[in-house]
C-alpha cells in the first residue's frame, strides 16, 4: 500500500470523525480530528493527484473553519466519502 493511499484513507477517517463529533455534539473531539485532518493534508503531494482532488484539499482549511457546525459536519462527511473513493482508485 502506498503512502499516498494511506494518507488519503487516514484523512477520510479523520473527516468522518469530525462529522460524527459535530453531529453528536462533541465539539472538542471534532476540533481534535479537524487538526489531525489538516496535518494529514500536509503529507500529500499536490503534484501527483487529480485536479479536482487538489481543489478540494486546498479548500479544506476553509471548510473546517465554518461557523455553521451542521454544514461543517455535512461537508466533512461528503469530503470523507470523496477522499475514501479516491484512495480506492490509487495504484
Amino acid at each position: 500500500m502506498s503512502k499516498t493511499k494511506i494518507a488519503f484513507s487516514s484523512l477520510s477517517m479523520d473527516l468522518k470523525r469530525v462529522a460524527l463529533g459535530y453531529w453528536k455534539g462533541s465539539e472538542q473531539t471534532a476540533l481534535r480530528f479537524s487538526d489531525e485532518a489538516l496535518k494529514r493534508q500536509l503529507e500529500l503531494n499536490f503534484q501527483k493527484m487529480k485536479p479536482y482532488v487538489r481543489d478540494l484539499l486546498k479548500k479544506l482549511p476553509q471548510t473546517l473553519g465554518q461557523q455553521d457546525k451542521q454544514k461543517l459536519a455535512e461537508d466533512a462527511l461528503m469530503l470523507s466519502t470523496l477522499f475514501q473513493n479516491y484512495a480506492l482508485k490509487i495504484d
